[in-house]
C-alpha cells in the first residue's frame, strides 16, 4: 500500500487520457508580449543607457510558486505589458548561463526578485511579488518617477535633515525588504529601522505600512519589543484591522505574517483572544475577495488556520470543511497553469497545516501530470511523508524529484535535498549516499559558474552535512571520495578564478575535525 501513491505518481508523469485539458497558457501569451531581453545583460544595460530607459530586473526559476503566480497575474496583464515599453525589460532565469554569477552581483537570492534601475546602471528600488497588479503598477510608476533611489531616500528619512515627500515615504513602506539580502540593512538590523521609519512618517497609512513591515521582519533572535514599542505597534494594527481599505490595502502582510505578528504585540490572554477575532474577521473577508487573486485568496485562509493553530489549539472542524471546499473551488477553476503552480502550492499546504494531509498528498499528486515542473510537488509530498514518519516513501519521493528536475541550478538544488534528506533519514546507507553525491558533483564537470550564489550554497549544506555525518571518522571512506571528487573540480578552475577558493573551501569544510574551529 505503501508504494501506491508513488506508482501512481509515476504513471502520471507521463500523462493519462481523460485527465482534464488545461487552458491555454496565458501567461507565455504574455511573456511573448513583452519585449525581454535574456542572455547578455550588460547589452540589455547598454540598451537601457543609449535609449535613457530605466532597466527591470526579473530574477525567477521555472518552478518557483510566487514567480509563476507574478507571470499569471502580473506579467500576463495588458496594463503591466503597457508599461513595460517605458523600461527596458530583463529576463533572467536562474539556470540560464551566468544566472547564478550574474545573482551575485546583484545581489539577489530568493525567486522572485525583481529590481528596477535607472538608464546609467543605479539601482532604484526592488519592487516586492506578492502585490496585485494595481498596487505592483503603482510602486512600479512610484520608481520610475523617483529623483533618489530608495537607499538614498533611507539615509535621508535616517538622518531627518531633510523633509521627505509623502511618495518618498512610500517607496520606503513598499520596498521589496524580503528579497534587499543586506543591499540597504543587514537582516537582524530590519526590524528595528522600519520601526524607527514607521515612527516617523507624517503620513498615517504608510506609517502603519511600515510598521507592519517592521513586526514582519521581526524574528526569534532580535530583542523583544518593549512596553511602549509594542502598544504603539499594537495601535497601528489595531487601525489596520478596524480599516476594511486599510486591510485589502496591506493584505500581503496580513496574510503573510499574521502568526508571527500576533505573540510579538500581545500575550496570551483576554486581549489577544480579541486580536485574533478582529483578525480572523478580517482574513474570512479576504480569504472570499473577488478582488484577489485565487491564490491570495488561499493565502488569507491559510493565515486563518495558523492563527487558529496559536498557543497549541486545534483548528475546528468548520474550518476544516472551509479549507476543503475552498481548495476543491480553486483546484477547479483555475486553468492556467503558471497560475496553477502558485495555487496548488498553497491548497496542498493549508491543506496539510488544517490536519487534512492524505487530502493534501492526493492534491499534489493529482498535479504531477499537470505541472510544468513536477518536481516541484514532488519535494511537497517527500516533506509530508516525512512528517508521517515514513522514511522510505520520504527518500523516495527526494529521489525522484532530484531524477526529473530540470536545469542545472535547480538540479544542484534538488539532488543537495536529496542528500540532505539521506543524511538525516538513512545515515547508514552509505551507498546510496556515495552514489547520490558522486551523481551531483559529475553533472557539475564542464559547468561554469558552479561556485556562485544558489550554486554555492546548496554546496555549502552537503559540505556542511557531510562533514557533521563524518565527525566521528565512521564514513571517512565515502568523504575522502567527495572530497578528490570535489578537489578536481577545484583544480579544472584557473587560480584568478575566485570561484577556486570557494571550491577549496567546501573541501577544506570536510576536512573539519570535531571541535576545529
Amino acid at each position: 500500500m505503501k508504494q501506491w501513491p508513488i506508482l501512481w505518481a509515476g504513471l502520471m508523469v507521463v500523462g493519462l487520457p481523460g485527465l482534464p485539458v488545461l487552458a491555454a497558457d496565458t501567461g507565455a501569451v504574455a511573456m511573448a508580449g513583452i519585449d525581454w531581453q535574456k542572455g547578455d545583460v550588460d547589452a540589455a544595460f547598454a540598451l537601457a543607457k543609449a535609449n535613457q530607459k530605466p532597466l527591470f530586473l526579473y530574477w525567477g526559476a521555472a518552478w518557483c510558486p510566487p514567480c509563476n503566480q507574478v507571470k499569471a497575474t502580473i506579467f500576463n496583464q495588458q496594463a503591466f505589458i503597457d508599461r513595460s515599453r517605458s523600461f527596458v525589460p530583463v529576463y533572467l532565469d536562474g539556470d540560464s548561463p551566468n544566472a547564478q554569477q550574474l545573482g551575485e552581483r546583484f545581489q539577489v537570492r530568493g525567486y522572485p526578485t525583481m529590481i528596477l534601475f535607472k538608464p546609467d546602471g543605479t539601482e532604484i528600488t526592488r519592487l516586492p511579488g506578492e502585490l496585485d497588479l494595481r498596487r505592483y503598477l503603482q510602486v512600479l510608476d512610484l520608481g520610475m518617477s523617483s529623483a533618489l533611489p530608495v537607499g538614498m531616500v533611507l539615509a535621508r528619512a535616517q538622518d531627518g535633515k531633510t523633509t521627505l515627500h509623502a511618495n518618498d515615504w512610500r517607496l520606503l513602506a513598499d520596498y521589496s525588504w524580503d528579497t534587499d539580502e543586506a543591499k540597504l540593512v543587514e537582516p537582524e538590523k530590519r526590524a528595528a529601522v522600519l520601526y524607527a521609519l514607521g515612527a516617523k512618517c507624517p503620513q498615517r497609512e504608510t506609517a502603519a505600512r511600515l510598521m507592519l513591515k517592521a513586526l514582519a521582519a521581526a524574528n526569534e533572535g532580535q530583542p523583544a519589543l518593549d512596553e511602549p514599542s509594542r502598544r504603539v505597534a499594537a495601535r497601528h494594527v489595531a487601525s489596520v484591522l478596524a480599516n476594511a481599505r486599510l486591510a485589502r490595502q496591506n493584505f500581503d502582510i496580513l496574510t503573510g505574517y499574521a502568526s508571527d505578528i500576533v505573540p510579538l504585540i500581545e500575550k496570551q490572554g483576554v486581549q489577544r483572544d480579541r486580536l485574533l477575532a478582529s483578525w480572523d474577521k478580517v482574513l474570512q473577508r479576504l480569504s472570499q475577495d473577488p478582488s484577489l487573486s485565487t491564490a491570495d485568496r488561499l493565502s488569507a485562509l491559510t493565515s486563518r488556520v495558523a492563527l487558529a493553530k496559536l498557543d497549541g489549539k486545534t483548528p475546528s472542524v468548520a474550518l476544516q470543511q472551509a479549507v476543503r471546499q475552498q481548495v476543491a473551488k480553486a483546484d477547479q477553476m483555475t486553468q492556467d497553469r503558471f497560475e496553477r503552480q502558485a495555487v496548488i502550492s498553497t491548497a496542498a499546504y493549508t491543506l496539510t497545516e488544517v490536519g487534512l494531509m492524505p487530502e493534501a498528498d492526493q492534491l499534489l499528486t493529482a498535479e504531477l501530470s499537470k505541472s510544468h515542473s513536477p518536481y516541484y510537488f514532488m519535494l511537497s509530498l517527500a516533506g509530508n511523508a516525512k512528517k508521517r514518519g515514513d522514511k522510505a516513501q520520504a527518500l523516495t519521493w527526494y529521489e525522484k524529484a532530484y531524477a526529473t528536475s530540470e536545469g542545472p541550478a535547480t538540479r544542484l538544488q534538488w539532488g543537495a535535498s536529496y542528500v540532505l534528506g539521506l543524511l538525516e533519514l538513512s545515515p547508514e546507507d552509505e551507498p546510496r549516499i556515495d552514489q547520490a553525491v558522486h551523481q551531483i558533483l559529475n553533472e557539475l564537470n564542464g559547468q561554469s559558474n558552479v561556485f556562485y550564489e544558489r550554486n554555492r550554497r546548496s554546496l555549502e549544506k552537503i559540505a556542511l552535512k557531510l562533514a557533521g555525518w563524518n565527525q566521528q571518522g565512521q564514513h571517512e571512506s565515502v568523504v575522502t571520495k567527495v572530497k578528490g571528487q570535489l578537489d578536481g573540480l577545484c583544480q579544472a578552475l584557473s587560480t584568478e578564478d575566485p570561484q577556486r577558493q570557494v571550491c577549496q573551501g567546501l573541501v577544506q569544510v570536510m576536512d573539519r575535525k570535531p571541535g576545529a574551529a
